[in-house]
């Protein structure tokens, strides 16, 4: 009996052992750093808030968005304080493919996890979520080669020199359109850094100096938007063709309202969604080997807008 007696109080003492591990691992709370790029860019402010959104459907999960401002030094002392407070993991929206590398590797050395999204940088153990740049840019230039207007004169604004989403976005253009429109001239290309303000101002520089100006190219919705301020502001009453990348609610708008022609949707919501799941799966050793997955953009047209400007208002974006 005493034997039968010890028997069951080891099973017993087992059972309660095993609990009380699965409740403390049930109970674990990830920490996770989300570094955007630029809060006052439109969609990073869009993709920062939906990151927060889709982190709530984990319990397990908690975001904290710190903004890198456009800055390169102000990312990397976010991503040391992040390994410093003691993050579990750091997730980063890339501003330079290449200035990150070593911050993002000193955190790695440090035991915190790392990915990114919505743009890479140039070292493949970093897993991450991203969309194809030049995909992005191929399916508006597409379509610029059968509505720009012969003998064009266009204008072209870039993001960050480092920047491979906006690097690869130009190379779309150049494949898709400018390779096939060999008759339109680029009368201006500048790099305004993602930023509405700068793109404005090229834009007035560039009515001034350029005169007559048939389409806007432009590597993200914010940019483009600045450029159409600009035209508002001059007092014209027609507006030049206008492309962009993103499909931002205030792009949508623009479509709507006819003074945009298209932009390509990369959609926040489907980013955060895939980052919060491999970020999970990373925090909880579901996944081990690094890798790159892909979201796909969608053309948005005059056609299509008021599917987005739905979606948007869906997920309280808009009103």
């Amino acid at each position: 009996m005493a034997k039968a007696a010890r028997l069951v109080l080891l099973v017993v003492l087992g059972a309660l052992l095993i609990s009380a591990t699965s409740t403390a691992v049930a109970a674990k709370k990830y920490r996770i750093a989300y570094v955007a790029r630029a809060q006052g860019d439109s969609f990073a402010a869009w993709l920062a808030n939906s990151m927060v959104a889709e982190a709530k459907k984990y319990p397990d999960l908690s975001v904290v968005v710190f903004d890198g401002q456009s800055r390169n030094e102000l990312i990397a002392s976010h991503i040391e304080n992040a390994v410093t407070s003691m993050y579990d993991l750091v997730l980063i929206q890339p501003l330079d493919s290449e200035a990150q590398v070593a911050p993002a590797r000193a955190a790695v050395a440090a035991g915190v996890k790392v990915m990114t999204c919505n743009n890479r940088i140039n070292d493949p153990s970093i897993p991450g979520i991203d969309a194809d740049p030049i995909q992005q840019a191929a399916e508006n230039a597409k379509l610029a080669v059968t509505q720009v207007p012969k003998n064009a004169r266009v204008v072209v604004l870039l993001g960050p020199a480092g920047n491979m989403h906006s690097l690869k976005r130009r190379e779309g253009w150049q494949t898709y359109f400018f390779n096939v429109r060999r008759d339109v001239k680029i009368v201006g290309e500048q790099i305004a850094n993602w930023n509405k303000d700068e793109a404005m101002r090229f834009m007035e520089d560039w009515i001034q100096s350029q005169g007559r100006i048939d389409a806007i190219i432009s590597m993200n919705d914010n940019m483009a938007v600045g450029a159409l301020e600009a035209v508002k502001g001059s007092g014209s009453k027609t507006y030049p063709l206008a492309y962009g990348v993103d499909g931002t609610p205030e792009a949508c708008l623009c479509i709507k309202n006819g003074t945009m022609t298209s932009t390509t949707l990369q959609s926040a919501y489907a980013l955060a969604t895939k980052s919060m799941q491999m970020a999970h799966d990373l925090l909880t050793g579901k996944m081990t080997a690094a890798r790159i997955d892909f979201i796909t953009a969608e053309l948005i047209t005059k056609d299509n807008v008021d599917k987005y400007i739905q979606m948007h208002r869906d997920a309280g974006n808009m009103r």
